[in-house]
């Protein structure tokens, strides 16, 4: 790891499996955990469970094994010798499929489990991610949750086409300020929670270190590129007919409805100290962000 966590010494000689290993969040544990030096470094493998390790894009020592939540007959083998797992929940899969690979990690003695998570799953009894704190919270093995805010990310993948071909931030947010917060940073935390001998249980709130509306990111965009962009504000109709023009899924268009328009109503503000706490710096800004993903939004 190249960030040492700040709560704790490190567990050494440890096998890590990650699920969602090629996604956002745990591609940046994956990196995190691969990326080490020195003496502060874990003895970590890592092991990324995967759909097809064959077409898996992955960093140099990184074992792969074929993997998917809805066959439990790939558990096993996913399991075979782990002692900490990064679990994540796919948008299309159940809590009750991730709850059930989670136990069977328990049962063969994982010994902690690292939940990515949602910022307020804790209060939010509507959501999946509720169910599934709730569950883990049962079991035998160590947990730490990763309650995370608005990814940067977004930014630069779902709404970069409007940002790159139009100048426009295309978000039904109205004034609400939003936790952005860097997939990087919340992976850096997920790394340092597997290997590093933190109290647990325990919950990391990962958030920037402000709320922004979306003025602001718009304004961040313009001094970066150099050129106006605009927050467009549409209404909730016209977002959906949007996305859904560029060809966006259902599910997709309904989770990022439902995030922007808790922002609308000031409900997507909250911020945690979780990447200070796990990690002994602050966050990234959106400014720091915005510089290194430029690319994306360039003509």
């Amino acid at each position: 790891m190249d960030e040492r966590g700040a709560d704790g010494e490190l567990l050494m000689s440890r096998t890590v499996l990650v699920t969602g290993a090629t996604g956002r969040v745990g591609g940046a544990v994956v990196d995190a955990l691969v990326g080490g030096t020195g003496e502060d470094a874990a003895d970590v493998q890592v092991r990324a469970a995967v759909r097809d390790p064959e077409y898996a894009s992955l960093p140099e020592g990184v074992d792969t094994v074929a993997f998917d939540f809805a066959r439990p007959e790939t558990w096993g083998p996913a399991l075979d010798g782990v002692d900490a797992l990064f679990l994540m929940r796919p948008p299309s899969t159940g809590a009750d499929e991730v709850v059930g690979f989670a136990e069977a990690a328990d049962r063969v003695g994982v010994d902690r489990i690292v939940y990515l998570s949602v910022l307020g799953a804790d209060r939010n009894r509507l959501i999946p991610h509720y169910r599934v704190e709730r569950r883990l919270e049962s079991l035998g093995a160590d947990h730490t949750f990763l309650r995370a805010g608005q990814f940067m990310q977004n930014l630069a993948d779902v709404h970069a086409p409007e940002i790159r071909e139009r100048d426009e931030l295309f978000v039904p947010a109205g004034d609400g300020r939003m936790s952005y917060v860097d997939a990087r940073d919340v992976g850096a935390v997920g790394a340092a929670a597997l290997v590093v001998d933190s109290p647990v249980p325990a919950a990391y709130e990962v958030t920037g270190a402000a709320a922004l509306d979306h003025h602001e990111v718009a304004r961040t965009l313009t001094d970066v590129l150099g050129r106006r962009i605009e927050y467009a504000d549409p209404s909730p109709v016209a977002f959906v007919r949007r996305m859904r023009d560029r060809g966006l899924a259902w599910g997709m268009v309904g989770v990022m409805l439902t995030l922007y328009t808790s922002a609308r109503f000031g409900l997507g503000a909250r911020t945690g100290d979780g990447v200070e706490r796990a990690l002994g710096r602050p966050p990234r800004t959106l400014r720091e962000f915005a510089e290194d993903h430029r690319d994306a939004w360039e003509r």
